[in-house]
């Protein structure tokens, strides 16, 4: 017999939840197969095999926290458990038979059938599936490999789905749920470890730090018509879109190397600067806001900060993130204006002493001057900052110097 263990995940993290199970008792399993999903504190890891065999037995199941090392399942390398798993013994199905008249024309119902086959499913819809207590095997999608989406599940409407089945004999009706006298209707909804995650870690920076926001805001006007002239070009090149995030990030960059106690965080009784910027962009996915890195990024130029931002979006909406992806982040920058927020102050990112937020582009009315007044694009930002290395002088400085970059967008182009 062999044993499947948690492997090492990080240095930082000791344990997981196990998500779903991808191999069931009684299935062939090949050396690197995937066998289960691993919820941790930042990702979800799906773990392989190292053997061959058959699975003969769960020491864990979904829902259950586990630690690195643990046993978590058996594999028969032999692979005899399988026959035995698979299918009662033949007593047992005598007995059966004697005891239940066949129905007619019906095919005869398997138990625990090792053929049959898995839905295929991101791990986000397993997981809102499991959460809602919906089989994956019923629910539609539209996409045309089969795969159940968040979204299909998200939609899924059990009653609905079983109106549109021909009528069935009558069968008993469910209980009515138990409801008490001035008793309102909730749902319960077990939270996921990176949620409670998420919330342990935005109570900690809250508690910890002496956070402050202050507020500015920038006429998007000659990005707009810049990133307008260049865009067409600028996606045949470099086979990737010109967005807003690439400016504010050189921006940022370069007004991080002019206040430099923005770029570093607190270790004891000592500030620890940081040479080097590795900037966290926020991303919104359906199981809570995960913040990948863009490595590096006063050394790249807006084509791969574009490429680095799409890439690391797209793994982390279909759950692809590494642990390498989420650490190590110098400042964050995150975009509530996607969703339409006009004004918001951004926790911070612990370690981390400063976030910068971005908002909604509306048109404002704009002073030109003392007669003139025009419609121009407005940016709402907001920086918050760790007031206890953060002098409100050097915060401002620092949100100052982002709008004239973003005012002026050309002269990114001579920021070193």
């Amino acid at each position: 017999m062999a044993e499947i263990r948690v492997p090492e995940l990080a240095e930082s993290i000791t344990e997981g939840t196990i998500a779903g199970w991808l191999k069931k008792p009684g299935d062939f399993v090949n050396k690197g197969d995937y066998v289960v999903e691993l919820e941790t504190d930042k990702v979800n890891v799906e773990i392989i095999s190292d053997f061959t065999g058959v699975l003969k037995e769960l020491k864990a199941q979904e829902g259950d926290n586990v630690n690195v090392g643990e046993t978590i399942a058996i594999i028969d390398e032999s692979g005899q458990a399988g026959a035995e798993a698979a299918q009662p013994a033949a007593p047992v199905q005598e007995e059966q038979a004697a005891a239940e008249p066949a129905a007619p024309s019906a095919p005869a119902e398997a138990p625990a059938n090792e053929n049959q086959q898995r839905p295929i499913a991101s791990p986000a819809a397993r997981k809102m599936a499991r959460e809602k207590g919906i089989d994956l095997s019923q629910v539609p999608t539209a996409d045309p490999l089969g795969r159940v989406r968040a979204q299909d599940v998200s939609t899924f409407n059990p009653q609905a789905q079983a109106s549109s089945v021909p009528a069935q004999a009558p069968k008993a009706a469910a209980p009515a749920p138990i409801k008490q006298d001035g008793e309102k209707r909730v749902e319960r909804i077990r939270m996921t470890r990176r949620r409670q995650t998420i919330a342990n870690r935005l109570v900690e920076v809250q508690q910890t730090a002496a956070m402050l926001t202050t507020f500015n805001e920038v006429d998007m006007t000659n990005v707009m018509n810049l990133r307008k002239k260049r865009k067409d070009k600028f996606f045949e090149e470099h086979d990737v879109k010109l967005g807003f995030m690439s400016f504010f990030t050189k921006a940022v960059v370069a007004a991080l190397k002019k206040n430099p106690f923005l770029n570093a965080e607190i270790q004891g009784d000592e500030i620890v600067l940081k040479k080097f910027y590795d900037i966290g962009v926020a991303v919104s996915t359906e199981e809570g806001l995960v913040v990948p890195v863009v490595r590096d990024a006063d050394r790249k130029n807006f084509a791969e900060i574009e490429k680095d931002i799409m890439d690391l979006a797209t793994k982390a909406r279909n759950n692809k993130l590494g642990l390498q992806d989420l650490q190590g982040g110098t400042f964050t920058i995150t975009n509530g204006g996607t969703f339409g927020s006009l004004l918001s102050t951004p926790i911070l990112n612990g370690p981390q002493v400063g976030i910068l937020g971005m908002h909604a582009i509306n048109l404002r009315p704009v002073a030109i001057d003392a007669e003139r007044m025009e419609n121009r694009p407005m940016m709402y930002i907001a920086l918050s900052y760790d007031h206890r290395i953060v002098d409100g002088k050097e915060a401002v400085t620092f949100l100052k110097r982002v709008k004239e970059l973003i005012e002026d967008p050309e002269s990114l182009l001579f920021e070193a």
